[in-house]
């Protein structure tokens, strides 16, 4: 919500800028008379209600453009999601991205497996690893999900030490096989 929100006051920011930059470049090359300026100023200047609405409207451009200075400031060190582990001798962290790396290894080797897409939950039973793939569909899908899923399972607890409560496997698609044209000879 936040960010859509942040893209809508760079949407409003950017229209007033275009308008302001269009109405100066107007001026500047003598296509707003002087006199309408003048007169606009003068109102500006003179007559409360114009005064009231031209000042609400150079808050509200301030206001935005405060919050969108604050919004691009770095604020330090992203945190990257990572699986904790304390030791005798000390803290492990390992990040989500390391674990889907592995998971994605271990389902490589399952035979007639081609595209791979990996997810990791933690949660406090383990690891929750869901695996998206595409299969040739030469295979049986039972027999290769379940060995897809002993692979990870295994990978990952004898690399990491951390329990993997479940793993998930979505059969996406079958890999559609390019058609072969066979040469005619008369």
């Amino acid at each position: 919500m936040v960010k859509v929100m942040d893209r809508l006051l760079i949407f409003v920011l950017s229209a007033v800028a275009l308008i302001v930059s269009c109405t100066l470049l107007f001026c500047a090359l003598g296509w707003i008379p002087f006199d309408k300026v003048g007169r606009f100023a003068q109102a500006v200047y003179f007559d409360l209600n114009i005064a009231l609405t031209f000042i609400t409207f150079t808050v509200i451009v301030a206001l935005i453009s405060i919050r969108l200075l604050i919004v691009s400031l770095p604020r330090g060190q992203a945190v990257v999601p990572s699986i904790d582990q304390r030791t005798e001798l000390g803290d492990i962290r390992i990040s989500v991205e390391t674990v889907e790396n592995l998971a994605l290894k271990a389902a490589r080797r399952a035979r007639g497996v081609k595209d791979l897409k990996a997810r990791v939950k933690v949660s406090p039973a383990g690891l929750e690893i869901i695996i998206r793939a595409i299969v040739d569909g030469e295979s049986s899908i039972p027999e290769l999900t379940e060995e897809m899923q002993a692979n990870i399972k295994k990978h990952i607890e004898d690399i990491t030490g951390i329990p993997v409560a479940v793993v998930t496997v979505f059969i996406a698609n079958i890999q559609q096989s390019s058609p072969t044209f066979k040469s005619r000879v008369e």
